[in-house]
This record gives C-alpha cells, sequence and structure tokens, in this order.
C-alpha cells in the first residue's frame, strides 16, 4: 500500500510535468503556432460519460456544461495518472533519484494515447489523418509529450529533496 507521502510525490510530479507542458503550449500559442482548446476535450469526456465515444468532428457536437473546467480537470488528472503508470513501472526509487531517459521515453510513449484513442475519437482520424495538416499536427503531438516527459523528470528533481 503506497504511504501518502508516496501519493503525494506522484501526484505532485504529475500536476507538474502537467504544469511544463501548459508553459509549452502557452509558447506555442504565444509564437502563432495552433495549440488544441481544452474546452473540446472537456466537452469529449462529457459526452464520453453520456456513452458517446466518437463524433464526426468534436468541434461540432453540443457543448456540455462546464466543458473548460472538465477539459483542464481531466488534462491534469492524466498528467497524475501518467506519473502514477511511470511510478509503477520503475518503482518509487525513480522519484527519488530521477533520471532523464526513461521519463522522456515514457513522455513520448504517452503520445499513442491522442494519436489512436482521441483524436479518432474526436473525428480527427489516427494522428491527426483527417485534418487539414496531419504530420504538423501529429509532431506537435509528439513535441508536446516529449515536453510532458521531460517535465516529469525535472518536477521529479524538484520533489525529491522534499523529502530528505
Amino acid at each position: 500500500m503506497p504511504s501518502l507521502q508516496d501519493i503525494t510525490t506522484v501526484v505532485l510530479i504529475g500536476a507538474g510535468a502537467t504544469a511544463v507542458m501548459d508553459g509549452w503550449l502557452l509558447l506555442l500559442k504565444a509564437a502563432g503556432i495552433p495549440t488544441g482548446s481544452f474546452a473540446l476535450i472537456g466537452r469529449w469526456v462529457g459526452h464520453l460519460a453520456r456513452g458517446c465515444l466518437t463524433h464526426a468532428a468534436i468541434a461540432k457536437s453540443a457543448p456540455v456544461s462546464g466543458e473548460l473546467v472538465l477539459g483542464w480537470l481531466t488534462h491534469y488528472a492524466v498528467g497524475v495518472g501518467y506519473a502514477g503508470l511511470l511510478v509503477v513501472m520503475l518503482g518509487m526509487g525513480w522519484t527519488r533519484q530521477p533520471s532523464v531517459l526513461p521519463a522522456l521515453a515514457f513522455g513520448i510513449a504517452t503520445v499513442l494515447v491522442p494519436w489512436f484513442v482521441m483524436q479518432p475519437a474526436m473525428g480527427a482520424g489516427i494522428a491527426s489523418s483527417r485534418t487539414a495538416t496531419p504530420v504538423a499536427n501529429g509532431l506537435r503531438s509528439l513535441a508536446n509529450h516529449a515536453v510532458f516527459g521531460a517535465g516529469l523528470f525535472f518536477t521529479a528533481l524538484v520533489v525529491a529533496p522534499i523529502w530528505r
């Protein structure tokens, strides 16, 4: 059974890595590079809770009450969940002595979920294949998840000394 300290560590690492990714997304937006809307993720999750998994185009689906907040909550919950999965795979020892390669590889691997689950379910096709710029969108997703992986590592570096 994980301790409260272990759970807190994982939550901090996941939330921190997600915040690093959000900082990256803000930089992209400031540079004029399009980024996704968390409201649309909230819309998808809201419809998912009602039994609707797929959409022809999520932007054209009926809005869901509170979808922006739901999208942000989902985004951070997924980030914390991914951090938990990484720690389950590597053990709590990694949180005390983090190494970059497993975190970066794991972050990159997490792009498989949007490419093969979320984007198709939201009407964008596998790896954004149904969008106007599928290669650019796919590469942007890959970069975003690599930044998340780097965020896992850097946040773990910041969190590790807290418990010493």
